[in-house]
């Protein structure tokens, strides 16, 4: 795109005044430098039909510019600061100290003795009776339930000496 030497001409007296219209509809200078940037832009590119009344044509593209953003806006998600919310606030759990407790809880379970774990997993993750567990495993009901017992207080002791912290310590 070739520049005109009267659009140049036009840019160097007519940009201050349209930046000041600018800046007067929004508040805003930044908003306003890039107004100007896309009026003029616009310009440039129909400077054959906007040689006639510069001015006026610029002006128009600038209103025309601030229609389209309040459309725009209007169109967009109202957001508002979250201490606004007041009492609606519901907090989001963080998923990853979820995360930490479930590998902190498997790697207990892998501690635990091998007829302990497979009680465990047998009762407790595919969800079999203690009967169907003990015809599992060969046993009585009565092992079942002990090597649960014994299971369930291992793993509250591991647990309980569970923190984030100290997960994150014996990585090191």
């Amino acid at each position: 795109m070739t520049v005109d030497r009267e659009f140049e001409a036009f840019v160097g007296r007519g940009s201050s005044r349209l930046l000041r219209s600018a800046f007067l509809l929004t508040g805003d200078r930044d908003l306003a430098q890039d107004l100007l940037q896309a009026v003029l832009i616009r310009t440039a590119r129909r400077w054959e039909a906007a040689s006639r009344a510069p001015d006026a044509y610029a002006h128009r593209v600038l209103v025309n510019l601030l229609h389209d953003r309040r459309r725009l806006l209007a169109r967009r998600v109202s957001e508002r600061p979250l201490e606004d919310l007041g009492e609606h606030v519901h907090p989001v759990p963080d998923p990853a100290g979820s995360l930490v407790d479930r590998f902190a809880l498997m790697a207990a379970v892998r501690q635990l003795p091998q007829r302990q774990r497979e009680v465990l997993v047998l009762r407790f993750f595919a969800d079999l009776s203690v009967a169907e567990t003990a015809d599992a495993i060969g046993s009585s009901a009565g092992t079942v339930k002990t090597h649960t017992s014994r299971a369930l207080a291992a793993l509250r002791v591991a647990m309980a000496d569970h923190t984030p912290e100290s997960a994150i310590q014996k990585d090191r």
